[in-house]
C-alpha cells in the first residue's frame, strides 16, 4: 500500500497528489528535496527518511518530479514500473499544458491513477502465486542459436598437432641401409668406426670434466683489514660543529629571532612577523582565483575556421536584433538528450574527475547525478553534448561546494560573549594533518579581531602534544602583548599533562573560561586513525558531554579515496558512540596543505559530498596568516581544467 503520491514541478509547485495514510507527509518530502535534489545526489532514485521509503523520478524537459512514498518494511516489487506508467500517463494527458507552462490549472488525475495502481498490484498478486516458471525452449537464448555456431571448433594448435601428426603418419620410413661385407674393405670400414667411435667417447668424457679453475692470489692480512673496515659517508648537505648556533632552535635562540620551522609553522624574521600583526583583521580572504577561461579556449581550439565563420555570423545576425537565428533555430528543430549520447562524454568527464584526485564512488555518482538531471533534457541541433555535460558538471560542482547553512564564526562568537558564555570549537581528525598548526592560525586570526581565547590541550597521548602548544601560545602573545589587551595575554594554554581524561579537561577548560572571560575556546585533541575504536569512543564522549558550538574534521588536501573512508567512519563512530536520539557529528571542514596539490582539488568534492558540511577553512602555507576561505568558483575552474 502506498503512502504518498505526488507530483509537482522543480519550482515547488504542486500539481496532484494522492495521499493513503492521515499522516502529514511534507517533511520526508521536504527532506528529499533539501538532501537529494538540492544536493545534487540524484545518482540513485532511492530515498529512506525515518520509517518511510520515497522513490523518485525527474522529467528534465518539462522540469517535473515524480515522488512515491511507502513503508520501509514492505518490499514492492512493482513501484519502479508503476511510476514510469504514471509518468508517461500524466505526460501524454497533460502535454500541451505543460509545454504551455500553465501549471496552475486544475490536474484531475486521481481516476488514471488508481486505474494504473490496481493494475499493478493486480500484476504483483498474479506473479506472487504463480512464482518463478521455467522458461520454454523458444524463450531461451538456446533456441536462437543455429547448428553450425553450437559446433567446437578445434584450436589452432591442436589443429597443427594434428596435422603434423597425420603427415609423420603418411611419411614412408626410410629403407634400412644394407651392409655388404667383400672381404679386406669391410674390415677396415669396420676398424675405422671402432676408432671413430672411441675418439667420440674420449672427447665426451672430457667435456664432462668441469673445468680447472685459476686460482687468484690471496690478498695481505692488511688488504682486508682496510677493505673491510667502514668507510665515513660525506653528505651532501651534512653541517659542522660551526652551523650548531644556526640549527639550533630551542627556546632561547627562538626568542632571538632565528630562522626555521618550529611546531609546524614557518618562523619568520621578527620585522616579518610584527608585519602579520593587523592583517589578517576582519573576514577571512578568498583563496587566489585562476587566471584565463579554460572554457573558451577549449571552445576555440575545437572549432575549425569555417565553423567561425558561422558562429561569427550567428553572433551577428544575433545581436542585430532581428530574430533570424532565432527563426533558424526554430527552424531546424531540436533533440532530446539520452543515456546512450551522453556515455561517452560521461566516461571522459569521470576519468577527468579521478584525474583531479576526486574519489572513485564520488565520481561515479556525481556523473550518474547529472546524466539523470539530463536525460530528456531538449537540446538545441547547433548544441553539443560535451558543452552540455560540462555545463552540467559545473553546476552541479558548485552547488555541492556552496554551504547549505552559513558558518560565520566571528558572528556566532561575538553572539555568545553578549551571552556571557564560551565559544567552543574542537578539531578532529587522523594522524599528522595539521590539527595544532591549523589551530594556531584560527586562533591568530580570532586574536586579530579582537578575541580571547583559551586553547585547551587534550591531546594527552601523543608526545610533545602539550609542548607545541605551549610554543604557539608564547609566539601568539609575543606577536600580540598583554598591553593592547587590557592587561592580560589573549592567549592562554589550559593543560593538565598526559594520560589523563580528554573528556574532563576538556570540561574543565570550558568552565574555566567562563569564569575567567574568555571569548573563544579551542579544544585539541589527539590524531586517531578511522578504525580505532577505543579513541573513536573517547571523542565521541567529549563532544557529547560538551556539546561544542563547532566540530571541524581537520583533512589534508592531498588524499582522495581515504578521505571518503575517513568521513564516513569519523560520522558513523560519532553517531554510534553518542546514545542520543539526534547525535552530534561533523559540522565543518578544515582543509590543509592546499598550497602542495597544484589544481588537484578534488579531496574538497569527496569531503564536501560525503558529509554534506562546508569547509570552513583552507590551510594555504606555514605561518599564522596562511588561512584562507574556500573559494568555489576557483575550486571548480581547477577541476574542470583540461
Amino acid at each position: 500500500m502506498l503512502d504518498l503520491f505526488t507530483i509537482f514541478s522543480k519550482g515547488g509547485i504542486v500539481l496532484w497528489y494522492f495521499q493513503g495514510t492521515c499522516q502529514a507527509l511534507g517533511s520526508p518530502v521536504n527532506a528529499l528535496i533539501k538532501s537529494v535534489i538540492l544536493q545534487e545526489r540524484g545518482g540513485s532514485s532511492t530515498f529512506e527518511h525515518g520509517s518511510l521509503t520515497l522513490k523518485y523520478k525527474l522529467d528534465n524537459e518539462f522540469e517535473l518530479i515524480f515522488v512515491v512514498a511507502y513503508q520501509k518494511i514492505l518490499s514492492l516489487s512493482y513501484v519502479d514500473k508503476f511510476i514510469d506508467d504514471v509518468h508517461l500517463e500524466f505526460r501524454d494527458k497533460y502535454k500541451e499544458d505543460l509545454k504551455i507552462g500553465s501549471l496552475f490549472g486544475k490536474f484531475d488525475f486521481t481516476g488514471e491513477f488508481q486505474q494504473l495502481l490496481q493494475q499493478a498490484e493486480k500484476e504483483s498478486r498474479d506473479k506472487a502465486k504463480i512464482g518463478k516458471q521455467m522458461r520454454t525452449f523458444e524463450e531461451s537464448q538456446k533456441s536462437k542459436k543455429t547448428v553450425a555456431s553450437m559446433k567446437i571448433e578445434p584450436k589452432k594448435e591442436e589443429k597443427n598437432k594434428t596435422n603434423k601428426a597425420k603427415k609423420a603418419a603418411v611419411k614412408p620410413e626410410p629403407a634400412p641401409t644394407q651392409i655388404i661385407t667383400n672381404g679386406s674393405k669391410d674390415q677396415e670400414e669396420q676398424r675405422l668406426d671402432e676408432e671413430t667411435i672411441l675418439k667420440n667417447r674420449e672427447r665426451l668424457f672430457n667435456r664432462a670434466k668441469p673445468k680447472k679453475v685459476e686460482k687468484l692470489p690471496k690478498a695481505s692480512p692488511k688488504e682486508d683489514k682496510k677493505k673491510k673496515g667502514k668507510e665515513a659517508r660525506q653528505w651532501s648537505n651534512g653541517g659542522s660543529v660551526k652551523d650548531m648556533p644556526s640549527l639550533d632552535y630551542s627556546a632561547k635562540n627562538a626568542a632571538e629571532g632565528n630562522n626555521g620551522a618550529v611546531n609546524g609553522t614557518k618562523q619568520l624574521p621578527l620585522e616579518e612577523q610584527l608585519a602579520m600583526v593587523g592583517s589578517m583583521a576582519g573576514d577571512l580572504q578568498n583563496i587566489d582565483e585562476s587566471s584565463g577561461d579554460e572554457v573558451e579556449e577549449e571552445e576555440e581550439e575545437e572549432v575549425d575556421e569555417p565553423e567561425k565563420s558561422k558562429v561569427t555570423n550567428q553572433k551577428s545576425t544575433k545581436s542585430s536584433g532581428f530574430g533570424v537565428f532565432n527563426m533558424f533555430r526554430g527552424l531546424v528543430g531540436s533533440k532530446s538528450l539520452t543515456k546512450e549520447d551522453m556515455a561517452p562524454a560521461m566516461n571522459k568527464m569521470q576519468d577527468h574527475l579521478i584525474a583531479k584526485n576526486v574519489a572513485r564512488d564520488i565520481a561515479e555518482k556525481l556523473c550518474d547525478s547529472v546524466s539523470t538531471k539530463l536525460e530528456g533534457k531538449v537540446m538545441g541541433t547547433l548544441s553539443r553534448v560535451t558543452s552540455v555535460i560540462r555545463e552540467g558538471i559545473e553546476e552541479s560542482l558548485v552547488q555541492i561546494l556552496s554551504p547549505r547553512r552559513r558558518i560565520d564564526i566571528l558572528r556566532d562568537a561575538m553572539e555568545a560573549r553578549s551571552r556571557g558564555k564560551p565559544y567552543s570549537m574542537v578539531f578532529c581528525g587522523v594522524n599528522g594533518v595539521g590539527k595544532s598548526t591549523n589551530l594556531a592560525k584560527i586562533c591568530f586570526w580570532l586574536v586579530e579581531n579582537g578575541f580571547s581565547v583559551l586553547i585547551a590541550a587534550c591531546d594527552t597521548f601523543r608526545a610533545g602534544a602539550v609542548e607545541q602548544l605551549r610554543t604557539h601560545t608564547s609566539h601568539l602573545n609575543a606577536l600580540h602583548p598583554a598591553e593592547k589587551h587590557d592587561g592580560r595575554s589573549p592567549v592562554q594554554l589550559y593543560e593538565k599533562g598526559y594520560g589523563k581524561d580528554a573528556a574532563g579537561i576538556a570540561m574543565e577548560a570550558i568552565k574555566y573560561a567562563r569564569d575567567c572571560h574568555f571569548d573563544v575556546v579551542l579544544i585539541d585533541t589527539a590524531g586517531r586513525m578511522q578504525d580505532n575504536e577505543p579513541l573513536m569512543r573517547a571523542l565521541s564522549k567529549l563532544i557529547k558531554i560538551n556539546q561544542p558550538e563547532l566540530v571541524l574534521f581537520v583533512g589534508e588536501a592531498l588524499v582522495g579515496n581515504e578521505a571518503v573512508d575517513q568521513l564516513t567512519k569519523f560520522n558513523r563512530a560519532l553517531a554510534d558512540h553518542s546514545d542520543m536520539d539526534q547525535p552530534r557529528l561533523i559540522d565543518g571542514i578544515v582543509l590543509t596543505k592546499f598550497d602542495t596539490i597544484d589544481d588537484k582539488v578534488g579531496a574538497a568534492i569527496s569531503m564536501t559530498y560525503t558529509t554534506g558540511q562546508p569547509i570552513v577553512f583552507v590551510g594555504t602555507g606555514q605561518t599564522y596568516r596562511d588561512l584562507r576561505k574556500l573559494n568555489v568558483k576557483a575550486v571548480v575552474k581547477a577541476l574542470l581544467k583540461a
